[in-house]
Protein backbone atom coordinates (compact mmCIF):
# COMPACT_ATOMS: atom_id res chain seq x y z
CA UNK A 1 0.00 0.00 0.00
CA UNK A 2 1.16 3.75 -0.72
CA UNK A 3 1.54 6.19 2.05
CA UNK A 4 1.51 9.43 2.27
CA UNK A 5 1.46 12.01 5.25
CA UNK A 6 -0.45 15.00 5.48
CA UNK A 7 -0.36 16.03 9.27
CA UNK A 8 2.74 18.50 9.33
CA UNK A 9 1.05 20.76 11.53
CA UNK A 10 0.82 17.79 14.11
CA UNK A 11 4.17 16.60 13.72
CA UNK A 12 7.11 16.52 11.18
CA UNK A 13 9.76 13.64 10.65
CA UNK A 14 13.04 14.06 11.55
CA UNK A 15 15.14 15.07 9.30
CA UNK A 16 18.18 12.72 8.14
CA UNK A 17 20.68 15.71 9.02
CA UNK A 18 18.90 16.26 12.02
CA UNK A 19 19.04 12.77 13.33
CA UNK A 20 22.65 12.47 12.50
CA UNK A 21 23.72 15.52 14.23
CA UNK A 22 22.31 13.93 17.32
CA UNK A 23 23.51 10.53 17.02
CA UNK A 24 27.18 11.20 19.01
CA UNK A 25 25.04 12.78 21.88
CA UNK A 26 23.19 9.60 22.57
CA UNK A 27 26.64 7.98 23.14
CA UNK A 28 30.30 8.96 23.41
CA UNK A 29 28.80 13.05 24.13
CA UNK A 30 26.71 12.12 27.27
CA UNK A 31 28.24 14.87 29.61
CA UNK A 32 25.76 17.12 31.69
CA UNK A 33 25.74 20.64 30.48
CA UNK A 34 26.43 21.59 33.95
CA UNK A 35 29.50 20.13 34.65
CA UNK A 36 32.45 21.80 34.92
CA UNK A 37 34.90 18.85 33.55
CA UNK A 38 35.69 17.83 29.70
CA UNK A 39 32.62 15.89 29.61
CA UNK A 40 30.43 18.67 30.49
CA UNK A 41 32.24 21.24 28.19
CA UNK A 42 31.53 19.02 25.27
CA UNK A 43 28.10 19.16 26.12
CA UNK A 44 27.90 23.00 26.60
CA UNK A 45 30.04 23.94 23.71
CA UNK A 46 26.68 22.09 21.63
CA UNK A 47 24.39 23.80 23.51
CA UNK A 48 25.92 26.91 22.87
CA UNK A 49 26.78 26.23 19.45
CA UNK A 50 23.13 25.76 19.15
CA UNK A 51 21.79 28.69 20.94
CA UNK A 52 24.21 30.64 18.28
CA UNK A 53 22.38 29.49 15.50
CA UNK A 54 19.11 29.82 17.05
CA UNK A 55 19.74 33.67 17.78
CA UNK A 56 20.74 34.09 14.29
CA UNK A 57 17.62 32.97 12.94
CA UNK A 58 15.75 35.20 15.25
CA UNK A 59 17.78 38.13 15.08
CA UNK A 60 18.68 38.53 18.58
CA UNK A 61 20.80 37.74 21.30
CA UNK A 62 22.42 34.29 22.41
CA UNK A 63 21.03 35.47 26.58
CA UNK A 64 17.22 36.14 25.21
CA UNK A 65 17.06 31.88 24.41
CA UNK A 66 15.67 29.70 26.71
CA UNK A 67 15.65 26.28 26.12
CA UNK A 68 12.09 24.43 27.17
CA UNK A 69 10.61 21.23 26.65
CA UNK A 70 8.40 22.65 23.76
CA UNK A 71 5.84 25.49 23.24
CA UNK A 72 3.47 24.48 25.48
CA UNK A 73 5.76 24.78 28.27
CA UNK A 74 6.90 28.29 26.57
CA UNK A 75 3.83 29.58 26.80
CA UNK A 76 2.64 28.66 30.13
CA UNK A 77 6.13 30.53 31.43
CA UNK A 78 5.06 33.13 29.33
CA UNK A 79 1.39 33.30 30.35
CA UNK A 80 1.47 32.55 34.06
CA UNK A 81 4.89 34.38 34.65
CA UNK A 82 4.68 37.59 33.26
CA UNK A 83 1.16 38.58 34.72
CA UNK A 84 -0.68 39.09 38.33
CA UNK A 85 -3.60 38.89 39.64
CA UNK A 86 -5.23 42.70 38.88
CA UNK A 87 -3.72 42.59 35.29
CA UNK A 88 -5.10 42.23 31.98
CA UNK A 89 -4.38 39.88 29.23
CA UNK A 90 -5.30 40.14 25.47
CA UNK A 91 -5.54 36.96 23.19
CA UNK A 92 -7.72 35.91 20.31
CA UNK A 93 -10.58 33.06 20.45
CA UNK A 94 -8.72 31.00 17.86
CA UNK A 95 -5.47 30.61 19.87
CA UNK A 96 -3.44 26.97 20.43
CA UNK A 97 -4.98 25.37 23.84
CA UNK A 98 -1.62 25.82 25.36
CA UNK A 99 -2.49 29.97 25.24
CA UNK A 100 -6.27 29.46 25.71
CA UNK A 101 -5.98 27.01 28.97
CA UNK A 102 -3.58 28.83 30.46
CA UNK A 103 -5.43 32.03 30.39
CA UNK A 104 -8.47 30.19 32.08
CA UNK A 105 -6.23 29.30 34.48
CA UNK A 106 -4.93 32.98 35.15
CA UNK A 107 -8.42 34.29 35.28
CA UNK A 108 -8.92 31.80 38.61
CA UNK A 109 -6.03 33.30 40.11
CA UNK A 110 -7.73 36.94 39.49
CA UNK A 111 -5.94 38.34 35.84
CA UNK A 112 -8.39 39.63 33.33
CA UNK A 113 -8.41 38.37 29.77
CA UNK A 114 -9.91 39.49 26.59
CA UNK A 115 -10.29 36.70 23.71
CA UNK A 116 -10.75 39.44 20.94
CA UNK A 117 -13.32 37.52 17.94
CA UNK A 118 -11.77 37.11 14.38
CA UNK A 119 -12.95 38.11 10.93
CA UNK A 120 -14.80 35.06 8.90
CA UNK A 121 -11.37 34.28 7.14
CA UNK A 122 -9.82 33.87 10.60
CA UNK A 123 -7.61 36.85 11.16
CA UNK A 124 -7.36 39.47 13.91
CA UNK A 125 -7.87 42.86 13.31
CA UNK A 126 -5.92 45.52 14.24
CA UNK A 127 -8.71 47.65 15.56
CA UNK A 128 -10.06 44.40 17.61
CA UNK A 129 -6.84 44.69 19.22
CA UNK A 130 -6.47 48.25 19.70
CA UNK A 131 -10.17 48.18 20.99
CA UNK A 132 -9.23 45.88 23.75
CA UNK A 133 -6.28 47.75 25.47
CA UNK A 134 -7.34 49.14 28.86
CA UNK A 135 -5.13 51.05 31.42
CA UNK A 136 -3.61 47.69 33.06
CA UNK A 137 -3.46 45.61 29.98
CA UNK A 138 -0.25 43.57 29.84
CA UNK A 139 0.25 41.02 27.71
CA UNK A 140 -1.14 40.55 24.08
CA UNK A 141 -0.34 36.98 23.05
CA UNK A 142 -1.79 36.51 19.41
CA UNK A 143 -0.20 33.63 17.26
CA UNK A 144 1.69 33.88 14.55
CA UNK A 145 -0.08 31.29 12.10
CA UNK A 146 -3.04 29.12 13.08
CA UNK A 147 -2.55 25.79 13.31
CA UNK A 148 -5.53 24.50 12.02
CA UNK A 149 -6.51 26.77 9.03
CA UNK A 150 -3.11 28.37 8.92
CA UNK A 151 -4.01 31.87 8.32
CA UNK A 152 -0.64 33.80 8.60
CA UNK A 153 -2.27 37.13 11.61
CA UNK A 154 -0.28 40.52 10.91
CA UNK A 155 1.89 40.00 13.82
CA UNK A 156 4.38 42.80 12.69
CA UNK A 157 1.43 45.49 12.57
CA UNK A 158 0.28 44.67 16.36
CA UNK A 159 4.08 44.94 17.12
CA UNK A 160 3.80 48.30 15.56
CA UNK A 161 0.82 48.97 17.43
CA UNK A 162 2.15 48.05 20.59
CA UNK A 163 5.14 49.97 20.26
CA UNK A 164 3.49 53.41 20.07
CA UNK A 165 1.09 52.52 22.79
CA UNK A 166 3.44 52.12 24.96
CA UNK A 167 5.05 55.86 24.20
CA UNK A 168 2.47 57.06 26.35
CA UNK A 169 1.87 54.40 28.69
CA UNK A 170 2.59 53.82 32.65
CA UNK A 171 2.09 50.30 32.46
CA UNK A 172 4.36 48.69 29.36
CA UNK A 173 2.57 46.29 27.08
CA UNK A 174 4.29 42.99 25.87
CA UNK A 175 3.75 40.88 23.33
CA UNK A 176 4.10 37.37 23.16
CA UNK A 177 3.49 34.65 19.59
CA UNK A 178 3.48 31.92 19.48
CA UNK A 179 5.01 31.09 16.31
CA UNK A 180 5.31 27.39 16.38
CA UNK A 181 3.59 26.61 12.84
CA UNK A 182 4.93 30.08 11.01
CA UNK A 183 8.84 29.05 11.42
CA UNK A 184 9.14 27.74 8.44
CA UNK A 185 7.02 29.65 6.29
CA UNK A 186 7.24 32.62 7.57
CA UNK A 187 9.79 36.03 8.55
CA UNK A 188 10.49 35.41 12.48
CA UNK A 189 13.07 38.20 12.85
CA UNK A 190 11.77 39.61 16.39
CA UNK A 191 12.56 43.17 15.51
CA UNK A 192 10.92 43.07 12.05
CA UNK A 193 8.28 41.23 14.00
CA UNK A 194 8.28 43.97 17.32
CA UNK A 195 7.80 40.84 19.40
CA UNK A 196 9.10 40.69 22.86
CA UNK A 197 8.50 36.93 23.64
CA UNK A 198 8.42 33.81 21.12
CA UNK A 199 7.94 30.47 21.52
CA UNK A 200 8.88 27.73 19.07
CA UNK A 201 9.28 23.47 18.42
CA UNK A 202 11.73 21.63 17.32
CA UNK A 203 9.21 18.88 16.04
CA UNK A 204 7.09 21.42 13.86
CA UNK A 205 10.36 21.97 11.66
CA UNK A 206 11.78 18.50 11.25
CA UNK A 207 13.33 18.47 14.73
CA UNK A 208 12.88 16.02 17.51
CA UNK A 209 10.09 16.05 20.08
CA UNK A 210 10.30 17.21 23.34
CA UNK A 211 12.33 20.11 22.90
CA UNK A 212 11.05 23.80 22.35
CA UNK A 213 12.62 27.62 22.47
CA UNK A 214 11.38 30.46 24.84
CA UNK A 215 12.42 34.11 22.97
CA UNK A 216 12.34 36.58 25.79
CA UNK A 217 13.91 40.17 24.89
CA UNK A 218 16.40 41.73 27.58
CA UNK A 219 14.01 43.36 30.30
CA UNK A 220 11.21 41.71 30.02
CA UNK A 221 10.40 40.93 33.62
CA UNK A 222 8.98 37.16 33.80
CA UNK A 223 9.63 34.71 36.64
CA UNK A 224 10.03 30.98 36.60
CA UNK A 225 6.79 29.19 37.15
CA UNK A 226 9.22 26.28 38.53
CA UNK A 227 11.78 25.60 40.93
CA UNK A 228 14.84 23.14 41.03
CA UNK A 229 17.74 24.88 39.67
CA UNK A 230 19.69 27.92 37.99
CA UNK A 231 19.33 26.63 34.72
CA UNK A 232 18.39 28.72 31.44
CA UNK A 233 19.08 31.87 33.24
CA UNK A 234 16.58 31.17 35.90
CA UNK A 235 13.83 30.56 34.22
CA UNK A 236 13.42 27.37 33.20
CA UNK A 237 14.83 24.73 35.83
CA UNK A 238 16.15 20.79 34.93
CA UNK A 239 19.28 19.62 33.44
CA UNK A 240 19.34 20.47 29.40
CA UNK A 241 18.07 17.88 26.97
CA UNK A 242 21.58 18.06 24.98
CA UNK A 243 20.58 15.80 21.61
CA UNK A 244 16.98 17.83 21.77
CA UNK A 245 19.16 21.13 21.73
CA UNK A 246 21.55 19.90 19.25
CA UNK A 247 18.75 18.58 17.41
CA UNK A 248 16.45 22.08 16.96
CA UNK A 249 20.07 23.86 16.73
CA UNK A 250 20.68 21.73 13.19
CA UNK A 251 16.88 21.66 12.13
CA UNK A 252 16.72 25.81 12.30
CA UNK A 253 20.81 25.84 10.85
CA UNK A 254 18.20 23.99 7.81
CA UNK A 255 16.08 27.16 7.76
CA UNK A 256 18.92 29.89 7.46
CA UNK A 257 19.16 29.41 3.30
CA UNK A 258 16.56 31.74 2.86
CA UNK A 259 16.67 30.96 -1.10
CA UNK A 260 16.55 27.36 -0.28
CA UNK A 261 13.46 27.77 2.02
CA UNK A 262 11.28 30.32 -0.40
CA UNK A 263 12.27 27.49 -3.58
CA UNK A 264 10.76 25.09 -1.33
CA UNK A 265 7.79 27.01 0.01
CA UNK A 266 6.80 27.33 -3.43
CA UNK A 267 7.08 24.00 -4.56
CA UNK A 268 4.85 23.13 -1.47
CA UNK A 269 2.11 25.65 -2.74
CA UNK A 270 2.03 25.13 -6.09
CA UNK A 271 0.68 21.05 -4.68
CA UNK A 272 -2.02 22.91 -1.94
CA UNK A 273 -3.38 24.93 -4.63
CA UNK A 274 -3.39 21.62 -7.32
CA UNK A 275 -5.16 19.48 -4.01
CA UNK A 276 -7.54 22.30 -3.30
CA UNK A 277 -8.31 23.22 -7.30
CA UNK A 278 -8.86 19.39 -7.62
CA UNK A 279 -10.92 18.44 -4.72
CA UNK A 280 -13.51 21.73 -5.02
CA UNK A 281 -13.45 20.01 -8.40
CA UNK A 282 -14.48 16.38 -7.63
CA UNK A 283 -16.37 17.15 -4.76
CA UNK A 284 -19.91 19.35 -4.18
CA UNK A 285 -20.42 21.41 -1.56
CA UNK A 286 -16.78 21.94 -0.66
CA UNK A 287 -15.54 24.81 1.26
CA UNK A 288 -11.99 25.69 2.10
CA UNK A 289 -11.68 27.74 5.49
CA UNK A 290 -9.13 30.71 6.31
CA UNK A 291 -8.24 33.00 4.17
CA UNK A 292 -6.73 31.99 0.73
CA UNK A 293 -3.97 34.62 0.21
CA UNK A 294 -2.90 35.16 4.26
CA UNK A 295 -2.03 32.00 5.10
CA UNK A 296 1.07 29.17 4.97
CA UNK A 297 1.87 27.38 1.76
CA UNK A 298 1.62 24.20 3.47
CA UNK A 299 -2.33 24.66 4.93
CA UNK A 300 -5.21 23.28 3.17
CA UNK A 301 -8.80 23.41 5.46
CA UNK A 302 -11.92 21.69 4.23
CA UNK A 303 -15.31 21.07 5.04
CA UNK A 304 -17.44 18.88 3.48
CA UNK A 305 -21.43 19.37 3.88
CA UNK A 306 -23.08 15.84 5.49
CA UNK A 307 -20.41 14.17 6.32
CA UNK A 308 -18.34 13.31 9.63
CA UNK A 309 -14.41 14.26 9.71
CA UNK A 310 -13.70 11.25 11.79
CA UNK A 311 -15.24 8.99 9.23
CA UNK A 312 -14.08 10.55 6.60
CA UNK A 313 -9.92 10.62 8.74
CA UNK A 314 -10.54 6.66 9.41
CA UNK A 315 -11.22 5.83 5.55
CA UNK A 316 -8.65 7.55 4.01
CA UNK A 317 -6.42 5.76 6.95
CA UNK A 318 -7.13 2.83 5.14
CA UNK A 319 -5.96 4.06 2.07
CA UNK A 320 -2.41 4.64 3.59
CA UNK A 321 -3.09 8.66 3.98
CA UNK A 322 -2.65 10.46 7.23
CA UNK A 323 -4.69 13.61 7.58
CA UNK A 324 -6.26 14.91 10.77
CA UNK A 325 -9.83 16.71 11.80
CA UNK A 326 -8.09 19.54 13.62
CA UNK A 327 -5.39 20.30 16.77
CA UNK A 328 -3.52 17.01 17.90
CA UNK A 329 -3.23 18.26 21.01
CA UNK A 330 -7.48 18.21 21.14
CA UNK A 331 -7.85 14.93 18.56
CA UNK A 332 -10.02 13.18 21.33
CA UNK A 333 -13.07 15.75 21.75
CA UNK A 334 -15.70 14.96 20.06
CA UNK A 335 -16.38 19.04 20.20
CA UNK A 336 -16.68 20.88 17.02
CA UNK A 337 -13.15 22.62 16.74
CA UNK A 338 -12.99 26.30 18.83
CA UNK A 339 -11.01 27.74 15.85
CA UNK A 340 -14.34 26.74 13.26
CA UNK A 341 -17.10 27.69 15.60
CA UNK A 342 -14.82 31.45 15.99
CA UNK A 343 -15.16 31.63 12.31
CA UNK A 344 -19.01 31.66 12.90
CA UNK A 345 -19.41 28.21 11.21
CA UNK A 346 -22.55 26.15 11.88
CA UNK A 347 -21.32 23.13 13.90
CA UNK A 348 -22.87 20.19 11.28
CA UNK A 349 -19.90 21.86 8.59
CA UNK A 350 -17.19 22.30 11.55
CA UNK A 351 -17.58 18.50 11.76
CA UNK A 352 -17.09 17.59 8.41
CA UNK A 353 -13.85 19.18 8.45
CA UNK A 354 -10.25 17.85 7.73
CA UNK A 355 -7.11 19.90 7.72
CA UNK A 356 -4.44 18.32 5.06
CA UNK A 357 -0.79 20.06 5.82
CA UNK A 358 2.11 19.03 3.60
CA UNK A 359 5.65 18.78 4.06
CA UNK A 360 9.18 18.75 2.23
CA UNK A 361 8.93 15.18 1.43
CA UNK A 362 5.54 15.10 -0.34
CA UNK A 363 5.70 14.61 -3.67
CA UNK A 364 3.27 14.82 -6.71
CA UNK A 365 2.69 11.33 -6.73
CA UNK A 366 1.02 12.05 -2.99
CA UNK A 367 -1.07 14.68 -3.89
CA UNK A 368 -2.84 12.74 -6.56
CA UNK A 369 -3.15 9.69 -4.38
CA UNK A 370 -5.28 11.81 -2.23
CA UNK A 371 -7.32 13.13 -4.86
CA UNK A 372 -7.85 9.56 -6.05
CA UNK A 373 -9.08 8.32 -3.09
CA UNK A 374 -11.35 10.80 -1.16
CA UNK A 375 -13.92 12.27 -3.81
CA UNK A 376 -15.28 8.05 -3.65
CA UNK A 377 -15.13 8.01 0.33
CA UNK A 378 -17.27 11.85 0.64
CA UNK A 379 -19.89 10.45 -1.78
CA UNK A 380 -19.89 6.99 0.31
CA UNK A 381 -20.15 8.88 3.04
CA UNK A 382 -22.64 11.00 1.85
CA UNK A 383 -25.08 7.83 0.78
CA UNK A 384 -25.05 6.77 4.28
CA UNK A 385 -25.63 10.20 5.86
CA UNK A 386 -28.79 11.30 7.26
CA UNK A 387 -28.19 14.71 6.65
CA UNK A 388 -29.20 15.54 3.06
Amino acid sequence: MDKAYFDHSATTPVDPAVKKAMEPFFGEIFGNASSIHLFGQQAVTAVDNARETIADFLGCKTNEIIFTSGATESDNIVIQGLTKPGEHIITSKIEHPAILESCKEMEKRGVEVTYVNVNQNGLVEIESIKKAIKDNTRLVSIMYVNNEIGTIQPVAEIGQLIKDLNQARKIKIYFHTDAVQAANYCDINVDRLGVDLISLSAHKIYGPKGIGVLYRRSGVPIKSIQFGGHHEYGLRPGTLNVPGIVGLGKAVELLLDDKKRKKENERIKNLRDKLIEEIKKAIPKTQVNGDLEKRTPHNAHFSFYGVEGESMLLLLDQEGIAVSTGSACSSGSLEPSHVLMALEMEPLLAHGSLRVTLGKFNTEKDIDHLIEALPPIVEKLRRMSPIK
